[in-house]
């Protein structure tokens, strides 16, 4: 298996500039190499590729050597792979149908992460193995920066990553060859519904809890947003009032996490098998204001259900719990979610009028009550099960 371990770095003061003007010169051969893109199509009808731009980096090392030639050469060419990939999910998004989206210049802020896409190569994890109490990850440039490893890491290092998250610097270990750690088998199966007033339900009527991290911030927020509206552009002020604000969003994105890490470890050491709805998020939380020939109905009132859905951060914990059950070697099947929640768990009749309210279910066929969550989730599970049969047949 493939995983990523993420360390908070300790750089000093010296080296955390440094990795300022690392990001900053990347970000600028970024947009130098969009630029030469669009010039050459625009201009001669040229396609500048990959291959072209890396070739010319070496002339651009050699001309900025107080500068681009300070840095990492593999690194520059996994910026320009960066912006090759971009390029081409614009041109699959083309041919698909999608709204295009042109890939755009990066400005200040826009480019955090740095990627050597070899151990050795530029970079080298564990660079001090003899000092007796940290570890140490060496960066091209910038030097051996101190690293706060809270757990082992496992596998061997592929690729090594440094990111900005506001004051914070991360390292990010693509690792392969991880092990897995299977859990003893318990027998158990279940199926789950994704919710808003409660984050899971269970088939069997257990909840796990939605702490609506961002609703639990938002007055906070709401005060540094108008802070920072009332600053002048360009000012030092402004400037920490961003930062003030990216510090609110990142304390809610990581406890938001931890949280998902938490609730997806409970369901994978109870279930041998989980079934789950197989969600599209994107299109659920898509806005309904519509259009000025066709305006939407209720905007307000989606635009809140869609901010709680959001907050619940259901696509997090599924891609946690995707990972988590594949290293214990629990079986995740995901079913269509398509009138599980009007569809009475004992009888199967399905129709509107049999979900009463958000948290009552009331089948009008057979008299059947029960948690509208729990019953969908019976429903959920029965799909699974069914899948799963269907694929064991054949």
């Amino acid at each position: 298996m493939r995983r990523s371990f993420t360390f908070l770095l300790r750089p000093t003061v010296k080296q955390a500039a440094a990795l300022g003007a690392c990001l900053e010169d990347h970000r600028t051969l970024y947009n130098a190499a969009l630029e030469h893109r669009r010039t050459a199509y625009a201009k001669a009808g040229v396609s500048v590729r990959y291959g072209d731009q890396s070739a010319e980096l070496k002339h651009i090392r050699a001309d900025d050597a107080g500068g681009q030639g300070r840095w990492s050469f593999s690194s520059q060419q996994a910026t320009l792979r960066r912006l090759d990939r971009a390029f081409r999910a614009f041109f699959d998004r083309v041919k698909a149908g999608r709204t295009p989206g042109f890939p755009r210049f990066k400005g200040r802020g826009r480019f955090d992460s740095v990627e050597w896409p070899k151990d050795g190569d530029g970079c080298r994890w564990d660079s001090q193995p003899e000092h007796p109490s940290a570890t140490f990850v060496r960066l091209q440039g910038v030097g051996h920066v101190r690293v706060h490893r809270h757990r082992p890491i496992r596998g061997w290092v592929k690729t090594i990553s440094v990111k900005r998250e506001g004051s914070r610097w991360y390292v990010v270990l693509s690792c392969d060859d991880v092990p897995a750690e299977p859990l003893p088998a318990t027998g158990a199966v279940t199926g789950i519904d994704l919710g808003v007033a409660w984050l899971v339900t269970t088939s069997g009527g257990e909840h796990l809890a939605n702490p609506r991290h961002l609703a639990a911030t938002a007055d906070r927020l709401a005060a540094a947003q108008r802070d920072l509206a009332r600053k002048k552009r360009g000012s030092k002020r402004r400037r920490k009032a961003v930062a003030r604000v990216a510090a609110l969003h990142g304390k809610v994105r990581r406890q938001r996490l931890d949280h998902a890490h938490k609730a997806a470890l409970v369901l994978v050491r109870d279930y041998d098998v989980i079934v789950h709805e197989d969600l599209r998020i994107t299109n659920m939380t898509r806005s309904a204001s519509g259009t000025i020939e066709a305006p939407g109905r209720n905007v307000a009132q989606k635009a809140g259900l869609n901010r709680s859905m959001l907050d619940a951060g259901w696509g997090v914990f599924l891609q946690i719990l995707a990972y988590k059950a594949e290293s214990a070697r629990r079986e995740l099947i995901a079913v269509n979610p398509a009138g599980t929640s009007r569809t009475c768990a004992r009888c199967g009749h399905r129709a509107k009028d049999n979900r009463v309210t958000q948290a009552a279910f009331a089948c009008t066929a057979c008299g059947h009550a029960a948690h509208a969550d729990v019953n969908a989730a019976v429903n959920i599970l029965r799909a699974g099960l069914a899948l799963r049969r269907a694929a064991e047949a054949a």
